[in-house]
């Protein structure tokens, strides 16, 4: 039995990282439909790297018995994006979710697949980092505690 709840979180975590690179594709249209040059270069090769990482998850959620999620045909923003600052700063955030789930995925997962969560994870941060001009220190940690953070202040108000 314990086994199958091992393998039953797993497949909730790699659910859960499928849904956010499904989102991470979706941000990364609209921060390249703002940024130009540079920027605009880089949110293209994220957006190649997530689609990857998609089709890999889709991949491994079927490997563990389970019915691959679909991409929602548009997510909500978490602010408005009419410029290149705010893609930017848009571009960071989806980092910083697809570290988070990827940090649960290390956690729920063991051998090969707990090794390519574990890269994702590194991958996700060296991006958000990029974006942001500069990292955090536990990247997929610090962001959930800010998270939780935020969600707090908002519900006592």
């Amino acid at each position: 039995m314990a086994d199958e709840q091992r393998r039953a979180a797993e497949l909730t975590a790699v659910q859960a990282a499928l849904a956010a690179e499904h989102a991470a594709v979706y941000g990364y249209g609209v921060v390249g439909a703002r940024t130009d040059g540079q920027e605009r270069r880089a949110a293209r090769e994220a957006h190649t790297a997530h689609r990857a990482r998609r089709d890999r998850l889709v991949r491994t959620v079927r490997e563990l018995g389970g019915a691959p999620q679909p991409a929602r045909a548009g997510y909500v923003l978490p602010y408005p994006v009419p410029d290149a600052e705010a893609a930017i700063r848009l571009a960071a955030e989806l980092e910083d979710r697809v570290a988070g789930v990827y940090a649960d995925l290390v956690r729920a997962s063991e051998g090969a697949r707990r090794r390519a969560a574990a890269d994702a994870l590194r991958e996700a941060a060296v991006r958000s980092a990029r974006w942001r001009g500069g990292g955090v220190a536990f990247p997929g940690l610090a962001e959930r505690a800010a998270d939780a953070q935020r969600a707090e202040q908002a519900g006592s108000r």
